[in-house]
């Protein structure tokens, strides 16, 4: 029995660009993005998680091989697709990842159609920051930062960059401001996600909630999960997506 088969797959088509999600649950709306390579048996059964704690879940599928583990072959594969794809961005400083569009359209027709203070989002790895740039939209109003990775930490600039132009950074700064407070989750030896914490709490303040594990492992609610990270993320969505709505 495949592990996506208790699960409704569809399509969503944005911004000029088409890709299947995957859905289960009943509640409030999150939209957990996986990591490289893909959706992975480890990130599916954390999105079983979510639905467990009572929340519609989507997830999209932006590249790999759904189901497949993680292993060189895989992650190769998923390296390929992400490097000649034009949605993300990998190196570019003070950018938004331009996929940020469709995950905008996605959480606002979410949010339109079950209501409430807004959905959460979460992306992990290469698409850790993706939860930021969705932030922009005010239908986001409980973005998770997992162990964010991108632009790849080649050198100073791009490990403390965000992977958001200044005028998306000004909003999420408006936002956090606001009350839209942002979660995020790392091992604090992890080098690949470089000093985007430091630059998060430079920008956002008290309202960026820094959860660290010591080690240098990197998947922190997958392969590497803690128990501590996913109790923090449901406790998260569990306060934010039933408060007043955050404008």
């Amino acid at each position: 029995m495949s592990l996506l088969d208790s699960w409704t797959l569809s399509e969503h088509s944005a911004v000029g660009a088409t890709h299947p999600t995957y859905r289960k649950g009943s509640g409030p709306g999150v939209i957990v993005i996986h990591e490289i390579p893909g959706l992975t048996p480890e990130v599916i059964a954390f999105g079983e998680e979510v639905v467990a704690a009572g929340y519609t879940v989507v997830m999209p599928h932006l590249f790999g091989t759904p189901e497949a583990s993680l292993s060189a072959g895989s992650a190769a594969k998923a390296f390929r697709q992400v490097c000649v794809s034009r949605e993300f961005t990998k190196l570019a400083t003070g950018e938004t990842t331009p996929i940020a569009g469709w995950l905008r359209h996605l959480a606002r027709d979410l949010h339109t159609e079950l209501g409430g203070p807004g959905v959460g989002a979460l992306g992990m790895c290469f698409t850790g920051g993706f939860a930021l740039a969705m932030m922009v939209d005010d239908s986001v109003a409980a973005p998770v930062v997992c162990q964010p990775s991108a632009p790849f930490a080649v050198g100073s600039k791009r490990a403390a960059d965000l992977n958001l132009s200044p005028k998306d950074l000004e909003t999420v700064k408006r936002r956090a401001a606001g009350g839209c407070q942002v979660l995020g989750l790392r091992y604090s030896g992890d080098k690949m996600t470089g000093t985007r914490f430091e630059t998060l709490t430079t920008e956002l303040g008290e309202n960026f909630i820094r959860v660290e594990f010591p080690g240098a492992k990197h998947s922190t609610v997958t392969a590497h999960r803690q128990q501590e990270g996913v109790d923090a993320v449901l406790g998260f969505f569990a306060t934010t997506l039933q408060s007043p709505q955050i404008l």
